[in-house]
């Protein structure tokens, strides 16, 4: 991460990163949504999938994505360990979970946190959402509440609705292949979908090595051996503390900030 990135997440609590995904990823994941999809009730206007490393390699090769593990190492240290996944489409209207803000520094949840010491960040659960479609201005989708996973006090019940979002709520937009990276301490939710196409967001949600927030662990014993790479594999360690020796993503050059 760059210094300014390092500076607006600790501000905010969120960051984007313009072109995650490629124009080929993106071909490739919305096709095999696709596919998904068609086997589904096209009245329905908003499905959850799950289990999405079974859902072919491109999917797979998400979970160390180059895009995006320097921010993993910063925010969770050297050996990130992913958590759970899912997928939520959405055609108009109310998402799976509806239109509610959740999360926020206070009260303090150990599985959901945001802490600063000695010139670095720690995190609970940490979230890389990727848009597979454009979420333009008025859209809807992913917002929050900047600066919320520092909170000393909680929300104010009555501006949790999204359906009648409280000016404090900001809206992240970006095109087709831009990563929303956020903590799970910053206060946020999804708004009612009015764009013109569905929305389409993979989630892939990281913890560092020894934490655990879904009551589920990857066996990584069910993918054949030419499935992951070793460091893929590392990451999907249930949650321990023997850290020594496992595979790490390459360090990437120190960045200047621009």
């Amino acid at each position: 991460m760059t210094e300014h990135e390092r500076y607006l997440f600790d501000l905010q609590g969120y960051l984007t990163v313009p072109g995650a995904l490629d124009a080929e990823q993106l071909r490739t994941l919305n096709a095999i949504l696709d596919e998904r999809l068609a086997k589904l009730s096209a009245e329905k206007t908003s499905h959850r999938f799950g289990d999405l490393l079974s859902w072919g390699a491109p999917y797979r090769a998400l979970l160390d994505n180059p895009a995006i593990l320097p921010h993993l190492d910063a925010l969770l240290g050297a050996h990130p360990r992913l958590d759970h996944t899912y997928l939520d489409i959405i055609r108009g209207g109310l998402s799976p979970i509806g239109a509610t803000l959740h999360g926020g520094g206070t009260p303090y949840d150990p599985g959901q946190f945001y802490q600063y010491r000695d010139g670095r960040m720690y995190n609970g659960l940490v979230v890389i959402a990727y848009n597979l479609h454009d979420v333009n201005p008025g859209d809807g989708g992913f917002a929050c509440v900047p600066g919320s996973h520092k909170a000393n006090l909680p929300l104010p019940k009555e501006w949790r609705d999204l359906t009648q979002p409280h000016p404090c709520v900001k809206a992240v937009t970006g095109p087709a292949g831009t990563a929303v990276i956020f903590t799970e301490a910053l206060t946020h939710g999804p708004l009612p979908w009015r764009g013109a196409h569905d929305r389409r967001t993979i989630f892939f949600k990281y913890n560092a090595h020894c934490i655990s927030y879904a009551a589920g662990y990857y066996d990584h014993q069910t993918f054949a051996s030419d499935e992951l790479t070793e460091r893929q594999r590392a990451m999907l360690e249930a949650p321990n503390a023997r850290y020594g020796g496992r595979p790490t993503a390459p360090k990437p050059q120190a960045a200047k900030a621009q």
